[in-house]
C-alpha cells in the first residue's frame, strides 16, 4: 500500500472548465507518482469529461460509508486500499457527496451557463472535501474553479472559495495568496535584474497574499487596518517558514502612488501600513515597507524579495498573472487544513468543446503544491 497523500480535487462549476481540467491532471504522469488523486464530482458529469478528453481509464465511483459521513475512519482506509491500486489503466477515482440523487441536479447543468444547479453542486463539492480534509480522510483539497455569480443563484452569498473555507473552517485570521514556484520563475529573474542588483539567494519563489480580497477598489482603504495587515505578514510568516524558506524576506505594498508622497496622495501609508511593518522590527523575519508597488514588483521578481503583502486583489493577481498565469498556484492561508487552486477561471467561453481544449497545466501544478505542503514536516514556528 503506498504512503502517498491522497489529495481531494473538487469539480467547482461543472458548467466550467474544471471537469476537463481535472480528468487531464489526474491523467498526468507527475501527479500520478506524487499523490492519490481522488476527484469529487458527479460521476456522469466526469464520465462526459472522461469522453471529452478521449481518454480509456475506467471511472471508478467510491461509495460513500452507509451513515453517508464520509469522515468516518472506516472511510480513510477504505479510500487508501482503492486509490493504491496500480496497473496500465489506473482508473479516475470519483466520490459523489450527494445524498439524494434525486435532488442531485449536477447533471442538468447548462454547459457554458451560469446556473443554481452548477453553483449548488461546486458549495457541496468543497464542503464535502473541507469535510474530508478537516477529518484527515484526506490529506489536502485542490479545487477546480467555480463561478461566483452560480453560488450566489443557489444561494451560497459567498464572495468566493477562500471565504467559504475559512467559514466552515471557523477561522477569522487568513488569506488568499498566489505562488510563483522558484521553478517557474528563475528564468524570469535573470531577464528583470540589471546592474543595481544582487545575485539574491531566492529559491522558494515568488508568493503575494492579499490583505482585502473579493470586494471594491472603493472600499479598500476603509477595510484596512494595522492589526489587519500586520497578520497577514504573520500568515505569510509562517507559510515561508513551512515552505523551509531561511532569509523570509518579506516586502509590503504601499496603497497609493509612490508610497503616498510623504501624504501627498494618501496616508494610509503612515497611519495603517508602517505601524504594522513595525511591529516585526525585532523578529527574525525581514519586512519591508511600506513600498511604492510600481519597483517592489520587480525587486520581488528578480529575487529580492520572498514573499510580498499587497493591500488588494488586483494589486497582488496582476503581476503574477502577468509573468506566470498558467504556473502560478493560488494557496490559502490561516485555515487548518491545506488547498491549492489554479489562478484560472471557469472560462465559459472555452468549456465542453473538442475546438478549444481546456489547458490543465494550471491544476497540474496547483496539485502538485497540494501534495508538497502535504507532505512538508512540521517546522517549529518562529
Amino acid at each position: 500500500m503506498s504512503n502517498r497523500p491522497i489529495i481531494a480535487l473538487t469539480a467547482g462549476d461543472v458548467a466550467g472548465i474544471g471537469p476537463e481540467v481535472l480528468v487531464k491532471a489526474v491523467l498526468n504522469a507527475a501527479v500520478r507518482s506524487a499523490c492519490h488523486p481522488l476527484v469529487i464530482c458527479h460521476p456522469k458529469v466526469l464520465q462526459r469529461a472522461i469522453d471529452l478528453c478521449d481518454a480509456t481509464q475506467q471511472l471508478t465511483i467510491v461509495p460513500a460509508p452507509i451513515d453517508r459521513l464520509p469522515h468516518t475512519p472506516a472511510f480513510r482506509s477504505n479510500l487508501t486500499a482503492a486509490l493504491s491500486l496500480t496497473s496500465s489503466q489506473t482508473p479516475v477515482f470519483c466520490f459523489n457527496p450527494a445524498t439524494d440523487d434525486a435532488t442531485d441536479d449536477a447533471t442538468t447543468a447548462p454547459p457554458r451557463k451560469v446556473s443554481a444547479a452548477a453553483g449548488d453542486a461546486a458549495f457541496q463539492y468543497l464542503t464535502s472535501a473541507i469535510q474530508l480534509a478537516r477529518a484527515g480522510a484526506v490529506d489536502a483539497i485542490a479545487t477546480a474553479p467555480l463561478n461566483k455569480a452560480a453560488l450566489h443563484a443557489a444561494g451560497h452569498h459567498f464572495p468566493g472559495h477562500t471565504e467559504i473555507l475559512a467559514d466552515q473552517c471557523g477561522v477569522s485570521d487568513f488569506a488568499m495568496m498566489l505562488h510563483l514556484p522558484e521553478s517557474r520563475i528563475s528564468t524570469l529573474r535573470q531577464l528583470v535584474r540589471t546592474s543595481a542588483d544582487t545575485d539574491w539567494p531566492a529559491q522558494h519563489g515568488l508568493s503575494i497574499a492579499h490583505v482585502t480580497l473579493h470586494t471594491s477598489i472603493a472600499s479598500v482603504p476603509g477595510l484596512l487596518t494595522s492589526d489587519g495587515i500586520a497578520a497577514k505578514i504573520a500568515l505569510m510568516h509562517n507559510f515561508l517558514n513551512q515552505i523551509g524558506c531561511v532569509r523570509k524576506s518579506i516586502a509590503v505594498c504601499a496603497l497609493n502612488p509612490h508610497g503616498g508622497e510623504d501624504g501627498l496622495f494618501g496616508d494610509e501609508e503612515s497611519r495603517l501600513i508602517s505601524p504594522a511593518v513595525q511591529r516585526f522590527s525585532n523578529s527574525r523575519t525581514s519586512v519591508t515597507g511600506p513600498l511604492p508597488v510600481d519597483t517592489l514588483i520587480r525587486r520581488a521578481v528578480a529575487g529580492e524579495f520572498d514573499g510580498v503583502i499587497a493591500m488588494y486583489h488586483d494589486q497582488g493577481h496582476i503581476p503574477v498573472k502577468l509573468i506566470g498565469f498558467d504556473a502560478a498556484v493560488n494557496i490559502t492561508l490561516g485555515l487548518p487544513i491545506v488547498r491549492t487552486s489554479p489562478t484560472h477561471g471557469t472560462a465559459f467561453d472555452r468549456a465542453w468543446s473538442h475546438a478549444t481544449p481546456a489547458d490543465a497545466a494550471g491544476m497540474i501544478e496547483a496539485i502538485l503544491t497540494a501534495t508538497k505542503l502535504a507532505d512538508a514536516p512540521r517546522r517549529a514556528r518562529t
